[in-house]
């Protein structure tokens, strides 16, 4: 098939290397290039740095509400396209161009999880499963019917960091199955009732309550892994929390435990990887010989 692929981060990229080793991708659109590092200097997305490595045509237009804009994609005369967080939204005459319409690669089990940020709040509401969604795109929010579905565990101990990778790759070949059975594929129109959204990720909710439950620190620790990261204080320090687990152990919430352990509201947490101001992630034995913790955390 003749197929635009559509996105932006390192989730969309091995999708995009899925569809260039079984269709002909004609163009890709991403976002623009956008300042960072410590110089401020323009950096393409991890989807435009893979496509030109792959010699495949990009376009990054800050908009597709423009004629001329919904002209050259039209122009591109392709089968299908395939969105994975791109970032913007796309008009009805963009969904309309593409002679198979228009396929979103979700990250839930919709209808639950709709928007921005399904993986963190899979796990910080503490779901048992999620998955991925091939759904047909119309001008609804994540609304449009499923072509094809798939579930997995979220594990005890899983991070928005390890669900990120493997929803990645189950999203790559999904699409690929699901290009094979175009047209023939039934969409299926999402259930009315069980309708979540995912609400972006706000940096205000990174830092740890310990008067919370046990299971709700875990769940805020490894949903907001690696970013923007739950914090504390230890002493004046601002430290990164970026794994967990459910430790052993009571006692008033703040209290250092035992090692890494520090109970909660109900119960006690024990995080396992931590990131001190200016350092790089480290395990519980590196971290402890390091920071000596007070009796009480912040």
């Amino acid at each position: 098939m003749r197929v635009i692929f559509m996105g932006t981060p390192e989730f969309s990229v091995p999708v995009l290397d899925a569809l260039a080793a079984a269709h002909e991708v004609v163009a890709v659109y991403c976002q623009p290039p956008r300042p960072a590092g410590r110089g401020k200097k323009d950096r393409p997305s991890p989807v435009q740095a893979r496509a030109e490595a792959l010699g495949l045509p990009v376009r990054h237009p800050v908009s597709l509400k423009g004629a001329e804009a919904q002209a050259e994609f039209a122009a591109f005369k392709a089968d299908v396209a395939v969105v994975v967080a791109y970032g913007l939204i796309l008009p009805q005459a963009v969904l309309d161009a593409p002679r198979l319409g228009c396929l979103n690669i979700h990250a839930s089990l919709l209808p639950r999880w709709r928007g921005a940020a399904p993986i963190h709040r899979a796990i910080l509401a503490g779901d048992a499963e999620t998955g991925i969604c091939i759904m047909q795109m119309e001008a609804g929010l994540d609304t449009g019917p499923v072509l094809l579905h798939q579930a997995v565990t979220i594990g005890a101990e899983d991070t928005t960091a390890d669900l990120h990778d493997r929803l990645s790759a189950l999203g790559a070949g999904l699409i690929v199955r699901a290009l094979d059975g175009l047209p023939g594929l039934t969409p299926v129109p999402q259930p009315v009732t069980g309708v979540t959204y995912a609400a972006k990720i706000d940096k205000a909710e990174a830092r740890v309550d310990w008067t919370l439950p046990a299971v709700e620190v875990d769940r805020q620790i490894r949903g907001l892994s690696p970013f923007p990261g739950a914090w504390c204080l230890i002493g004046a320090e601002r430290v990164k929390l970026l794994r967990s687990r459910i430790g052993h152990g009571d006692g008033a919430p703040g209290e250092v435990l035992e090692g890494l352990t520090i109970a909660c509201g109900t119960g006690a947490v024990e995080f396992t990887l931590a990131q001190r101001e200016g350092k790089r992630p480290m395990e519980a034995a590196e971290f402890l010989r390091g920071m000596v913790l007070p009796d009480r955390l912040d």
